[in-house]
């Protein structure tokens, strides 16, 4: 048996769907970011400035965080050198755990290697430890949450995307003393949509049901101290289980959790996918707790990046671009075909020099295909100006009527 085979088909499947993922290899640079270098085809260097990157603040290139993380790592090494329950667990870890706590108004915090692992990890050891718990979960979930849930092999139900009412119905539906949670995300990756949270909120108080929300879009952008959306609505303390990232609005690396402490003990405890993860290093966390209290004490960063925001997407509406309205930072042009996307990323880039990610299946519905641009603290006017003209001439280009219609229609 010639087990390549299975690989092979499954790949050339995914080449002939325009689903398969080509990586450009980039040459960051932190004087220069957005702008970063790579090599073309023909092994030539050319630059381009990065439109999809989730390091919302620049504090990857902040020169506070990067002097932190040099620093610790010459007291410290560059590894922990073990899980958390061995040697892995340093003073940099726990107060980087309690600047977390305090960020979200919680009693305590758990790191994680990331969030995915934090949410794949909490959800499924919460199924574990609470017998019949039901998971209601956002149809709009990230993978994270699907795999976390789906571990458990606990009841899910799904409810459509930010609906209050279906929402509403289906705890209405079930026993009052039943075990449940509610799993949503704050801000939606790729649609942008934010969630209603003091309503979800006000919903599971009135059903006696726990609340679990993903807010890794918007920890460092939202609130007057950066804590995300359940800050920005004042509601942390309604809100059971906060998950969050360090690698995107704090831009360093790292997921976590904050919630009462006997919930960050029974994880910490009996989650598998905690205890048996090497911790983050030592100098990772040192950096990460400066660009927090960067981030936390400079409302003014937040106030003025979601202004560029409103800039850019009034660029956009001049020079007659679509893109799908919402109340968040990220933009999102709907394409609706996955090769249509790629041709459009690549030219952009090898033509104008922008750099666009194109988003395809599995991580959106086949049909809903897309650029999703994310606008960074050091793009500047010109910057925007540029990329609304090449948008322009690349959708005029390459998008025959048939698409325009339905990807905007």
């Amino acid at each position: 048996m010639n087990y390549n085979t299975y690989f092979d088909t499954h790949i050339q499947a995914l080449k002939d769907s325009g689903h398969y993922r080509y990586f450009l290899e980039v040459n960051k640079s932190a004087q220069h970011f957005p702008k970063f270098y790579f090599q073309d085809s023909d092994g030539v260097k050319q630059s381009a400035i990065n439109w999809c990157s989730n390091d919302y603040l620049a504090q990857s290139v902040h020169e506070e965080v990067i002097s932190k993380l040099s620093f610790a790592a010459n007291r410290a090494g560059v590894g922990s050198g073990g899980t958390r329950n061995i040697s892995g667990t340093t003073t940099y870890h726990k107060e980087l755990e309690d600047t977390l706590a305090k960020l979200h108004h919680k009693e305590g915090a758990l790191l994680f290697s990331g969030a995915y692992l934090a949410n794949v990890t909490t959800l499924s050891t919460l199924g574990k430890l609470i017998p019949n718990l039901i998971f209601i979960s956002d149809e709009r979930n990230h993978a994270s949450m699907v795999e976390g849930i789906k571990a458990s092999k606990n009841q899910k139900i799904i409810f459509r995307h930010n609906d209050i009412i279906h929402l509403g119905e289906i705890l209405a539906s079930l026993p009052f003393d039943q075990p449940k949670v509610i799993v949503f995300e704050s801000v939606y990756s790729i649609n942008g949509n934010i969630a209603p949270v003091p309503q979800v909120a006000a919903l599971a108080k009135l059903y006696n049901s726990l609340t679990y929300i993903d807010e890794v879009h918007a920890v460092g952008l939202y609130g007057e101290d950066g804590g995300g959306i359940t800050s920005l609505h004042h509601v942390q303390s309604e809100i059971n289980i906060i998950n969050g990232t360090l690698a995107k609005g704090f831009g360093v690396i790292g997921g976590y959790i904050a919630a009462n402490q006997n919930i960050i003990d029974a994880i910490r405890s009996f989650g598998s996918g905690f205890i048996f993860t090497t911790s983050l290093p030592p100098a990772m966390c040192a950096a990460a707790i400066k660009s927090i209290q960067l981030v936390q004490g400079n409302p003014e960063l937040r106030n003025q990046y979601h202004q560029r925001v409103k800039l850019l997407r009034q660029i956009f509406s001049l020079h007659e671009i679509p893109f799908l309205n919402n109340e968040s930072h990220i933009t999102n042009i709907l394409i609706g075909d996955p090769s249509l996307c790629r041709k459009i990323a690549n030219k952009l880039l090898h033509e104008s020099g922008i750099y666009i990610q194109p988003i395809f299946y599995p991580t959106v519905p086949q049909g809903e295909e897309c650029l999703r641009i994310t606008l960074t603290a050091r793009h500047t006017q010109d910057q925007m100006e540029a990329l609304a003209n090449s948008l322009r001439t690349v959708l005029d280009d390459l998008m025959p009527a048939k698409h325009k219609a339905t990807a905007y229609g």
